[in-house]
């Protein structure tokens, strides 16, 4: 039984998010992805101080720190960046449980993917924006509503994601464990969870990317704070540098998550990288 190998689902730890490395086997560098946001701030900035460019509809980057420690003053841009994360990890939370039993339930029941399946893949067309007034009328403008949008965008790529790693499970691999009387618990941690962890993480990444961009229509729906609050603002009262400062605390922040996660389950993709390609 120390020889079995667990199977996988064709998706590496490499494209789940485990850093890439060269044949000799040296890392590359995270840094280097700096470089090319770096050149083109340094660019336009230029090009603005030169009097190339006016800079008026997109500012420069240095309008925009500027903005950004005007907003940071007083503790306001920290107390709207707490209030959109603690929005989208609630509505992740909640997306991720519901995606995962209902991603595993259609994987692993056909009946239950003939039911469901249909409904959900009709609903995953639906623009993030046409549930925006269902949920006022349900929810109100307060914080429900904005959870239950965002939670509806982390859902539909973990549903998939979960039920597209069980139906991609080699079943010969599962018949192997059976002949080797692995108990149930002992099949699914040695098979099932290996052969399906690249892929959750793929769909947990990709459900956390929609979580960031769904938080913005969130936002959208009366709230007083938060970076969709200062999009909004930024708009009415016409500062671009505001609305430009919103966009990327937006981008920083979904690079920062995205990269947490990875990191999170980067040893257990190692391990199964590892475990699997023994064989």
């Amino acid at each position: 039984m120390s020889n079995f190998k667990p199977g996988t689902t064709g998706v590496s730890a490499r494209e789940a998010g485990v850093r890439p490395k060269v044949a000799d086997g040296w890392s590359m560098p995270d840094g280097l992805g700096f470089v090319l946001p770096l050149v083109l701030a340094i660019l336009w900035e230029l090009l603005v101080r030169q009097g190339l460019v006016s800079g008026r509809l997109l500012p420069p980057p240095s309008r925009i720190a500027g903005t950004l420690m005007e907003l940071s003053q007083g503790g306001d841009l920290l107390r709207h960046i707490i209030a959109t994360s603690a929005r989208v990890f609630t509505g992740f939370a909640l997306g991720v449980l519901a995606g995962t039993l209902l991603g595993a339930l259609s994987g692993y029941s056909a009946l239950t993917r003939r039911l469901v399946d249909p409904t959900l893949q009709g609903l995953r067309a639906v623009p993030s924006i046409a549930w925006v007034p269902l949920f006022i009328l349900w929810f109100g403008i307060f914080e429900a509503s904005k959870v239950a949008l965002i939670a509806v965008g982390v859902f539909f790529p973990v549903y998939l994601g979960i039920m597209g790693a069980i139906l991609g499970i080699d079943r010969k691999i599962v018949e192997v464990g059976r002949v080797f009387r692995l108990t149930p618990f002992g099949l699914v941690r040695r098979i099932l969870l290996p052969a399906i962890l690249p892929s959750f993480v793929l769909a947990l990444r990709g459900g956390l990317g929609l979580g960031w961009m769904f938080v913005v229509a969130a936002e959208f729906m009366g709230a007083s704070e938060g970076l969709g609050y200062l999009l909004v603002d930024g708009q009415q009262l016409g500062k671009p540098d505001q609305i430009v400062a919103a966009i990327l605390l937006f981008a920083v922040l979904g690079k920062i998550t995205d990269g947490l996660l990875s990191a999170l389950f980067a040893p257990f993709l190692r391990w199964q990288d590892v475990y699997a390609g023994g064989a």
